[in-house]
């Protein structure tokens, strides 16, 4: 019992990330100061300090996922998890919704007609929304193949993409696809990520369009 810390319910997050900012210093790691607490958060949800290495962002990335989230930007997600972690209130506030079509029937029905995944058919549905959108996923690497490949074959860009899957089969594959393209993303290299990272990721951007807000 020694050892124990007993701190509030309402300090145990702000404690959590003081822990972080002392590991990363003890290991010399300084994170750029744009993506440091979105890199933070992704540490924070899963006590695995790889991400300050394996988290990649393309130019101005952070600055373009806000710009989306402030012009009202829906969030695209493949997995129910994901759209569960996702903070929609604040995200709401910004006029911007969060979707997971992976359980609705007609997508089940329709990429069991054309032999493809629920993922492939449900990023299909999410580019067809007339609005911007920013694509979490955290599960599937088939989701961001199909958003490539409709890319690749003339159909609407992504608007950003956060690319976090986790798994074995593709997984490393997939998320390199859109490393030497012009999208902006938020993509986490190797087998490591999920549906906690892609939630933790979104949230880290919504507090910070949500602050910056706040100050003005």
């Amino acid at each position: 019992m020694d050892n124990i810390e007993y701190i509030k319910p309402g300090e145990i997050e702000k404690r959590s990330f003081e822990i972080i900012s002392e590991e990363l210093e003890k290991r010399g790691i300084v994170l750029p100061k744009e993506q440091e607490l979105i890199t933070k958060r992704a540490i924070h949800t899963s006590a695995d300090f790889d991400y300050a290495d394996t988290l990649c962002y393309s130019e101005n990335a952070v600055e373009k996922a806000l710009e989306l989230i402030k012009n009202g930007a829906d969030i695209v997600t493949d997995t129910n998890m994901g759209l569960s972690g996702i903070n929609k209130k604040v995200l709401a506030a910004f006029g911007g919704e969060a979707h997971c079509y992976m359980a609705e029937e007609t997508i089940a029905m329709e990429a069991k007609e054309r032999n493809v995944t629920r993922a492939t058919v449900s990023m299909e549905k999410g580019l067809s929304l007339k609005k911007p959108v920013i694509f979490a996923i955290g599960n599937a690497p088939t989701a961001l193949i199909s958003l490539y490949e409709q890319m690749m074959n003339g159909k609407r860009k992504p608007d950003f993409i956060i690319g976090v899957p986790v798994g074995f089969v593709n997984v490393e594959a997939a998320k390199e696809l859109f490393l030497d393209t012009d999208v902006p993303y938020i993509i986490n290299r190797g087998r490591k990520g999920g549906s906690n990272i892609a939630a933790a990721i979104c949230n880290a951007l919504l507090y910070i369009a949500r602050d910056n807000l706040e100050e003005k």
